[in-house]
Formats: structure tokens, sequence, C-alpha cells
């Protein structure tokens, strides 16, 4: 099973990660975390990497859905989507929501996850455009 929802797009990652965030809200979700892989690693491991940032986006309506199934569902949210540079080219992958319908094994969760993943490819196709 595939566990991510990915497009990869010829521009510059800075840009990209802009548009992200654009195509995201306009889904319905909103960046609650930001995480800098790159600037983490060199500052703690003194390693070096390409672009890398995780965006923690959640979608209220969404979220409140989940928990109200199942409280532990929190520990799978928010979605992560990643923005990272290969090569010449940026990759944006978002971990497809079904996930959680197949680590929590709740039916019920089912619908809820159906319309994220719906959202984010929504997102991500937008994109494309």
């Amino acid at each position: 099973m595939s566990y991510a929802i990915t497009v990869r797009l010829h521009r510059p990652f800075g840009e990209t990660v802009g548009q992200v965030r654009a195509a995201l809200k306009d889904e319905g979700f909103g960046v609650l975390t930001e995480i800098d892989v790159q600037a983490t690693l060199r500052e703690k491991l003194g390693e070096t990497m390409e672009d890398y940032l995780i965006l923690g986006a959640c979608n209220p309506p969404l979220a409140h859905r989940a928990l109200g199934v199942d409280r532990q569902i929190g520990l799978l949210l928010p979605c992560n989507v990643v923005v990272r540079t290969d090569g010449e080219d940026t990759v944006v992958e978002a971990l497809d929501p079904q996930v959680m319908v197949s680590v929590s094994d709740r039916p019920g969760l089912k619908p809820v996850a159906d319309e994220a993943a719906r959202r984010l490819v929504a997102a991500l196709e937008k994109l494309e455009s």
C-alpha cells in the first residue's frame, strides 16, 4: 500500500512552499506546524541535505469528526505534507489519510479519510496547473 499522494514540479522550492500553503488553505487546511528538516539536521548534527520541509496541515472540521470516532486518532493528526527538493524538481507529498483507517481499523474513519484525501488530492492537483 502506498502511503503518499505525490506531485513532482519543475519549479523552485521556495516558490512551491508558498503555493502549497495557498492550495492547502483553498481546501480548508491550515498549517499548524512547520519543521525545517534541513536546518534542524544542520544545526543539531552538522549534516547537510536538500531542502526538506514538513508542514503539519489540519482541516478542523475533519479533525473534529475523526476525533469523534476515535480519540486516539490524534496520534495520526495533522495531515503531514512534505515539500522537498529532488534534483532540479520540487516534490510535494501528502500522507494518504487512508493510512489512519488502516492503522486504527475503525471503519467509522473511512468517510473522514475519504473527504480528507479528496481535499488533499485537489490541493496537490492545483499545484500542477
